[in-house]
């Protein structure tokens, strides 16, 4: 199986795009909603609860996992990968180096505006793997601690929540008026999309907007066909796991996917 691990619900939109793409494969999504959101959390916090849902993956017979999450990415992927596992025997992937591999061929002014919770701009993955890609990049980075609240509660589609879209697009674009790219650095964001496109079209209506699911997926899709001793067997399940209430979670899915799911509750 294919493990996708997020802090919530966010990674439903990753494993959205990754099925679509790779819809033959088995996969097992681990939503650790008990203790969401990870954005405002320590590094050694963010570690600790992301590896031990790598370690609950990799048991339940997971050994290729996807961190469907910003902050987890940000801030414990690369300790994971240099401490704690056998690269012959898991591989852990996350979900910026993907993104930011593709993302100076989208800007024309090389001025990028990331969004992204608190956690993930601190840790300052974006800046350094975008300048990685190309040093004279003009990054911006602007925290939204209120977008994944409203989401995971359900009000991000009403117009309560235009107040906290327009308040972070504003702060980013004062700092940067010369922006023409704009990352979504949380997985939760998408869900947001259709207000963000509203409010830059009376704004800024050329800058172009970088949502990872599709990324992530043809991403992946890349990675197994260069190592396919991490292929997977065939089977087009998917199984969803979640430390929260399983009912609660089988609810909230439905804002993310496109189907009707049943979630197991599990313990960490």
């Amino acid at each position: 199986m294919i493990g996708i691990f997020d802090s919530g619900y966010g990674g439903l939109t990753i494993l959205n795009k990754i099925r679509q793409t790779l819809p033959e494969y088995n996969y097992l999504y681990l939503g650790d909603n008990a203790r969401a959101p990870y954005g405002t959390r320590s590094f050694d916090v963010i570690y600790e609860y992301t590896l031990q849902a790598v370690n609950y993956l990799h048991q339940q017979g997971c050994n290729l996992i996807i961190l469907a999450c910003n902050t987890a990415s940000a801030k414990a992927l690369r300790t994971i990968q240099q401490r704690n596992i056998n690269p012959n025997k898991l591989r852990v992937l996350g979900v910026i180096r993907p993104t930011v591999e593709m993302t100076p061929s989208r800007t024309h002014t090389k001025h990028i505006g990331v969004l992204a919770t608190p956690g993930t701009v601190a840790s300052d993955s974006y800046v350094i793997e975008l300048l990685k890609q190309d040093p004279e990049l003009i990054i911006t980075q602007q925290a939204c601690p209120m977008w994944v609240p409203l989401i995971e509660a359900g009000e991000h589609l009403n117009d309560g929540a235009n107040y906290f879209v327009e308040k972070y697009l504003n702060e980013l674009l004062v700092r940067d008026p010369n922006i023409d790219t704009i990352i979504l650095g949380c997985t939760h964001y998408p869900l947001l999309l259709p207000k963000i496109e509203e409010i830059l079209l009376k704004k800024q209506p050329n800058i172009s907007i970088i949502s990872q699911g599709e990324i992530v997926a043809n991403s992946l899709l890349d990675y197994l066909y260069r190592h396919p001793e991490f292929k997977q067997e065939l089977g087009g399940n998917c199984t969803y796991l979640t430390t929260e209430s399983a009912d609660k979670f089988t609810e909230s899915a439905s804002l993310f996917l496109s189907e009707n799911i049943r979630a197991q509750h599990i313990e960490l």
